[in-house]
């Protein structure tokens, strides 16, 4: 990314735009909208932010609502205006969202018709100037005002390094992070991912990923926006209603928790698959035996690849060429990746180190953490991931372990530092340690491990309920185990492999 050059990431993806009549989306229901929609549409929304609501360039919108078409104009408005797209788990609880607004500041909320009461009180204190609402079904208070904007919008000139989004990934201190991604960052991975996965206009992506998400709000829509080609759009994945889209799409994005849900299915095979060219894994490792069994169950061989919210993709096994299981394939066009000792020179091929990335869709930093960024880059510009790697005597990388700790389950980060925060402070807890442990289905499942003081009774479902009041769903541990002592090294650090091997045989 060069600094200075002109970039909107909206005006990169309408180039590749197709006539105006031509189909974008599609919904089970019958919905449909084409490509001259989206130009309206988007038009209305950033006329709305920019002129009705006085937004400025590099102003944050924070989104927190449940996916739906609108959202999808919302998204491209924001981008059209110059703003900052900051997308929330509609899952967050209000003690989550209390950190992102006011760590954000955003100059305007939108949020569920349902929470807006329950949020005033949040929004007055965080200094937000505007809300507004959105459902699920269009109802709210944004769209009646979104439509009596103009149709009509010069989309903002923007830089490629500045921002576009702004997605949040907590660290192992349990501090949320802001990541700061560009128009340069997020336009140069989808120009290479659309290409390196053969997207054009004959394609149609099966779109049942979450859009607060950079898998399905970067990775999937923009391998669609850079080669014109259509969405079905799902509001969620459930395997029964995928099972049925297959016949309308020829490209399918998942988390391996996708993909062990349609294998459950004894009647799912290859017959539901014809149309098919491609189906693509990431956002938690594939396990091999997944691998293996939709290969014969189907005759398509799944492309996993790898990235992060911090670079988007980085690695991808190859569209016309061997599909290795248990790996992540070479580099992607335009990207480096080595591997490093402690030390940090670069190991050789076939020695597992610290992953490290450089390339132009590596973010510019952490949203009002400088300290943290020049952390985690290298003097030479290479980014460190956080993961433990290999690369093989053919380019192919293999991820050997997580060195930050995080739990992916069902494709979702969770980070063990900030539940373990909420457990320790329950009434009868001393310490605690929250890992992950191999599950069949979500990839990983949150597990904790609870040392209690002595001073009251506890029980693991006491546990949980009291982080489902503090914690979105998928955070909150499936089981719950007590011990009188965590195992610690010598240095006094908690042993996690050791918990792991110990419960993860239960």
């Amino acid at each position: 990314m060069r600094a200075g050059r002109d970039l909107n990431l909206y005006a990169a993806y309408a180039q590749c735009f197709p006539a105006s009549d031509s189909v974008l989306l599609t919904t089970p229901c019958g919905e449909r909208h084409s490509y001259g929609d989206a130009e309206r549409y988007s038009a209305q929304v950033a006329n709305y932010l920019t002129v009705e609501l006085g937004l400025r360039p590099g102003d944050r919108v924070s989104v927190q609502v449940e996916k739906s078409p609108r959202l999808l104009w919302l998204f491209l408005g924001v981008l059209r205006a110059g703003l900052v797209f900051h997308p929330l788990n509609p899952a967050y609880t209000d003690t989550e969202l209390d950190f992102f607004l006011h760590d954000a500041q955003p100059s305007l909320l939108v949020c569920d018709s349902a929470r807006e009461a329950k949020l005033a009180a949040l929004c007055a204190d965080a200094a937000i100037g505007h809300v507004a609402t959105l459902d699920a079904d269009g109802g709210g208070s944004l769209w009646p005002a979104v439509a009596r904007c103009p149709d009509r919008f010069a989309t903002a000139r923007t830089q490629a390094d500045e921002l576009a989004a702004l997605v949040y990934s907590s660290g192992t201190t349990g501090r949320p992070k802001g990541i700061m991604l560009s128009h340069g960052n997020l336009e140069s991975n989808a120009r290479v991912l659309a290409r390196h996965w053969g997207f054009t206009a004959a394609d149609t992506l099966l779109h049942c990923l979450p859009v607060f998400h950079v898998h399905g709000l970067f990775v999937a829509l923009g391998c669609v926006f850079m080669s014109g080609a259509r969405l079905r759009w799902l509001p969620r994945f459930d395997a029964a209603v995928v099972r049925r889209e297959l016949a309308h799409a020829t490209v399918m994005m998942g988390v391996p928790t996708y993909y062990t849900r349609l294998l459950e299915d004894p009647q799912f095979g290859a017959q539901d698959c014809r149309q098919l060219r491609l189906f693509i894994s990431g956002s938690a490792p594939l396990p091999p035996e997944t691998f293996a069994a939709f290969r014969a169950r189907t005759g398509h061989t799944i492309l996993e690849r790898y990235g992060m919210t911090e670079t988007g993709m980085n690695t991808s096994n190859p569209l016309h060429g061997e599909r290795r299981a248990g790996t992540v394939g070479p580099p992607l066009p335009g990207v480096e990746v080595r591997v490093c000792g402690a030390g940090g020179a670069p190991l050789p091929a076939g020695e597992i180190g610290d992953l490290q990335v450089r390339g132009p869709n590596v973010f510019c930093g952490y949203w009002r953490l400088p300290e943290q960024t020049a952390a985690d880059f290298t003097a030479d510009g290479f980014f460190n991931t956080g993961d433990k790697g290999v690369i093989d005597a053919d380019g192919y990388v293999s991820i050997a372990g997580r060195s930050r700790d995080v739990v992916i389950s069902g494709g979702l980060n969770v980070y063990p530092r900030e539940i373990e925060l909420l457990i320790d402070a329950l009434p009868g807890v001393l310490e605690s340690a929250v890992i992950g442990l191999p599950d069949a289905d979500y990839g990983e499942r949150v597990a904790a491990v609870v040392v209690p003081d002595g001073t009251r009774e506890l029980s693991g479902e006491a546990v949980r309920a009291a982080v489902r009041e503090r914690a979105a769903g998928f955070k909150v541990p499936r089981q719950v185990f007590f011990l009188d002592a965590l195992p610690r090294n010598a240095m006094g650090k908690v042993q996690k492999a050791v918990l792991r091997g110990r419960f993860g045989e239960r």
